[in-house]
């Protein structure tokens, strides 16, 4: 059992910046690939950002050089930095963890287990 908890999340203007943190129970962090994801009001759960144990990182056509995805085995913790942010990037962000990757990593089912979501506001 994973248990992951997200941090970081605010209120920030558009072009500004904000860092979420998700801090992973369990010493078998560095075999999980991880993911973001979010979800705006009245729309689905989207992919945002995974990146898998070799540390290889997949973006969203829609966050593609504005947002980077990183992690910290040492500390059991996987990041995204959010750059240039817009007013559509305004959501709840969870963050995923996936014990047996089978090249999905973009949908939803693919992770294992969820936190409970950070919310982000980008106002205009």
């Amino acid at each position: 059992q994973v248990q992951l908890v997200e941090s970081g999340g605010g209120l920030v203007q558009a072009g500004g910046s904000l860092r979420l943190s998700c801090a992973a129970s369990g010493r078998t962090f560095s075999s999980y690939t991880m993911g973001w994801f979010r979800q705006a009001p009245g729309k689905e759960r989207e992919f945002v950002a995974a990146i898998s144990v070799s540390g290889r990182t997949y973006y969203a056509d829609s966050v593609k050089g504005r947002f980077t995805i990183s992690r910290d085995n040492a500390k059991n913790t996987v990041y995204l930095q959010m750059n240039s942010l817009k007013p559509e990037d305004t959501a709840v962000y969870y963050c995923a963890a996936d014990r047996y990757y089978s090249g999905s990593y973009f949908s939803r089912d693919e992770y294992d287990y969820w936190g409970q979501g950070t919310q982000v506001t980008v106002s205009s």
